[in-house]
């Protein structure tokens, strides 16, 4: 397990000291987060009239929509990989159905050509005693 880690960081203009097993630029990440969710809203009049309270209130639901959309987003992308992974699997089956197929259909190719030759040189001999027969 990695050292705890103390930072400094600055949210909404104030230094607070973030503790964390965390590396000193995640947590610095997360503050830029914070900080830049607070000047998106500050922009917007309808929310700097509202009450602070109001305001941090808005701003932490705000934050938890992020962070469920992003979950959500997450499942959607492991639900497709695992759909992906499973496709892939099926797919290496076939492949190596096909290949059992093809090396078997050679094999019996292969058999086929040499059974073919051997009727030939049959055909040969029993033309060639035919005519003998013939004379």
């Amino acid at each position: 397990m990695s050292a705890k880690i103390d930072t400094e960081v600055i949210i909404g203009g104030k230094v607070f000291t973030l503790s964390g097993y965390e590396s000193e630029e995640y947590l610095q990440k997360v503050a830029s987060y914070i900080n830049n969710k607070m000047a998106e809203y500050s922009k917007v009049d309808s929310f700097r009239r509202q009450p602070l309270d109001k305001q941090n209130v808005l701003l932490q639901l705000n934050i938890a929509d992020d962070y469920f959309k992003a979950k959500k987003q997450i499942q959607i992308l492991e639900e497709d990989l695992n759909s992906k992974e499973k496709e892939l699997y099926d797919l290496k089956h076939e492949l190596i159905a096909a290949q059992i197929k093809y090396e078997n259909t050679d094999k019996n190719l292969r058999l086929m050509q040499i059974e073919l030759q051997d009727t030939a040189k049959t055909v040969v001999r029993l033309e060639t005693e035919l005519k003998e027969f013939k004379k």
